[in-house]
């Protein structure tokens, strides 16, 4: 494999007969790396080149790399530079010199975590102090767990269960630690019982073999003991437990409730141990802490309950007529350990309201009536393991007058407590449903992107249209209205549709997961672009107005997704690949019964589809297998009744039972 790789590579970087020699240049130039070694080949003359390692640290605050120069050598820290020069093409290994065990019992040279190596490297290539080629490799390395030790051939003897159990604390389940409750624990210390020592467990399950059954006469356990215990009460020796089998094995036991006297029931309620991912935020009156959002059919619900660790932002479109507030802050909410923590509001005005007023009919002012109302609300959620330290509510408010439409805004973000710069949860993996899809510009300083589709307003021109962001699993269809001209040059047309949509996609990738670092390309899938029909060279337009044909009206974007794993159940969904294509349509002047107006509408649309697929492909059928009638020969693969034709009754050949039988044996 490697030498059929150098000799294509030998084939690119020898250069023919009146062409140039090449850059010199590292081949891979970008490597992923997951083992202790590595190889990449540098292409070009290696005379006087002196090859480098550097560790190369992330700026934290800007996430690039650092600069790096022509100063180190062929080691840096656990790694190792080796070159092979060669005439116009030389092999560069980078090993890594430390050991990838997992931590034993008194060893030093060791991984004390699985991912024991995540490192990025440069190798540079220099020639009097100026770098020719470098080399980035993202090093991601997992520690060896294989057993190193010596594996004995004897076999546990387990004892007879029915004299003797197989532990002698059966309770003691964490090996080095203490088990609270498990008095029989040798890890646990005199100090750490004293905390348990009136709640032990007793019986088997404690470590005590031989417990006082209820039956026994000098057993006084039962909290309920009937009046005629004395009478039927067992006589016997602790030695003979029930616990040990001699009595019954399990498939009958005796009721504890007893006959004269029932107690009273109680139902301590449901034990609050936190929340998890998805859980309904409750109130101090163990109702749903609720916010406006947007359901699948489009609308906004403004009684829907807030998920924990779920991150939203809608917009929601109201008037004063149907304006209603939502949840007073002054409720208070479970934090997840059955204290109730109040929000900590911040009230602020809004002073320039034509973000949020989308529409306004001419009324006139002695009929216009205004009330203050809440234009936006952003919560933030600080949390910690499985509770809610504190919220942080900011409520912009503004006057909202009558015959205006509102657009109001909710945004809930959750932060963990260790983030101290606000950036984004990323403890789930994989994407969530309605959350937006993250993208990326790598072609740009700022590799921050967006993927949007339209959210039209007022009379949806295209020009007074905003943007709303793509979500992950939710397929959508918006577009706007494009004014159009009966004297509109085709050309100039197709390019403007071409720039309103190319104007939704400010990405080249896409993040395979919703916690894509922007610093590893690994993380990212690229845009299949499918660029419009050019029908400038083909189609002719002809003399007549109005009429355009091959316009690309319609961006489709479809986006492939599979589920590739689960975290606590929850199965975490990633995108594999993303396209965009355009659809094509004949634009034509429309005008009424006299055409006096000069302008016409050209609708332009954008879909969203995301299409599940598995995340391995299945294993393609054999063509035994394909069978769509069992007796239809002609679109089956396989016929099975010819296949045993000399034995059905359509065989009239040869009458010989013998000769039929060394036909068969021939055929099959």
């Amino acid at each position: 494999m490697e030498a059929a790789f150098l000799g294509a590579v030998l084939l690119l970087a020898a250069p023919g007969p009146g062409r140039r020699a090449w850059h010199p240049v590292f081949q891979p130039s970008f490597i992923h790396m997951s083992g202790p070694r590595v190889n990449s080949f540098f292409l070009g003359n290696s005379s006087g080149v002196n090859f480098s390692i550097i560790l190369s640290p992330i700026d934290e605050e800007t996430g690039k790399l650092q600069p790096a120069n022509c100063s180190g050598s062929e080691r840096a820290g656990d790694w190792n530079l080796n070159v092979t020069p060669g005439m116009n093409i030389s092999k560069v290994t980078v090993s890594l010199t430390r050991n990838l065990q997992l931590c034993l019992p008194n060893v030093t040279d060791c991984c004390t975590t699985p991912l024991c190596v995540v490192e990025t490297l440069q190798v540079l290539a220099c020639r009097d102090s100026v770098v020719l080629a470098h080399l980035l490799i993202q090093a991601e390395i997992y520690a060896n767990s294989s057993f190193t030790g010596n594996v004995t051939e004897n076999a546990p003897i387990i004892p007879n269960q029915v004299f003797q159990p197989l532990g002698s604390c059966p309770c003691d389940l964490t090996a080095g630690a203490c088990d609270v409750r498990c008095c029989c624990d040798p890890d646990c210390t005199p100090d750490l019982k004293q905390l348990f020592n009136e709640s032990c467990f007793s019986g088997v399950f404690g470590g005590d073999v031989n417990p006082p059954f209820d039956q026994l006469c000098s057993s006084q356990s039962m909290e309920y003991t009937p009046e005629w215990f004395p009478f039927l009460c067992v006589q016997s020796s602790l030695n003979n437990t029930p616990f040990l089998g001699y009595f019954y094995h399990g498939s009958t036991s005796a009721p504890k409730v007893p006959s004269f006297k029932i107690a009273l029931p109680t139902s301590p309620g449901k034990l609050f141990t936190g929340y998890r991912q998805g859980d309904p935020i409750m109130t101090e009156e163990n109702e749903y802490f609720t916010i406006p959002q947007q359901s699948m059919a489009g609308q906004c619900v403004g009684n829907a309950p807030v998920a924990y660790l779920q991150n939203f932002d809608v917009k929601c479109l109201t008037n004063l007529a149907s304006y209603k507030e939502g949840l007073p802050h002054d409720v208070r909410i479970n934090s997840g350990t059955g204290d109730f923590i109040q929000q900590n509001v911040i009230y602020r005005t809004i002073t320039d309201m034509s973000k949020f007023i989308t529409e306004s009919e001419n009324l006139h002012t002695a009929e216009v009536l205004c009330q203050n109302v809440t234009f936006a609300e952003h919560y933030t959620f600080i949390w910690k393991d499985k509770n809610i330290e504190r919220i942080n509510v900011t409520v912009f408010l503004g006057s909202l007058c009558d015959g205006e439409i509102l657009t109001q805004r909710f945004t809930v973000k959750f932060l963990t407590l260790k983030s101290t710069n606000a950036a984004e949860l990323f403890g789930n993996p994989g994407y969530q449903v309605g959350k937006p899809v993250r993208a990326a510009n790598m072609n740009a300083s700022d590799t921050f992107g967006s993927l949007n589709i339209w959210q039209p307003a007022g009379r949806g021109i295209c020009t007074s249209a905003t943007y709303t962001p793509v979500l992950f699993g939710v397929d959508s269809l918006s577009g706007c209205i494009l004014e159009v001209g009966i004297n509109e040059d085709c050309s100039l047309l197709r390019g403007n549709v071409t720039e309103k949509l190319n104007s939704l996609i400010q990405a080249t990738h896409i993040g395979k997961r919703d916690n894509s670092s922007y610093s590893d390309l690994n993380d990212w899938v690229e845009i299949i672009r499918l660029d419009p029909f050019n029908s400038e060279t083909n189609v002719s337009t002809g003399s007549l107005k109005g009429i355009c044909p091959d316009i690309p009206a319609n961006l489709n974007i479809r986006i492939i997704f599979a589920d590739v794993g689960a975290v606590q159940g929850i199965p975490q969904q990633e995108i594999l690949a993303v396209q965009i294509s355009y659809s094509t349509v004949i634009w034509q002047f429309q005008c009424g019964l006299t055409c006096g107006n000069s302008l016409s509408f050209l609708p332009i649309t954008a879909s969203v589809q995301f299409i599940k697929v598995p995340a391995q492909p299945p294993i393609p059928m054999t063509r035994y297998q394909m069978n769509y009638t069992e007796f239809d020969c002609n679109r089956n693969d396989v016929c099975w009744p010819q296949l045993f034709y000399p034995l059905t009754r359509f065989y009239t050949g040869k009458n010989n039972s013998n000769v039929e039988c060394h036909e068969l044996a021939m055929f099959l």
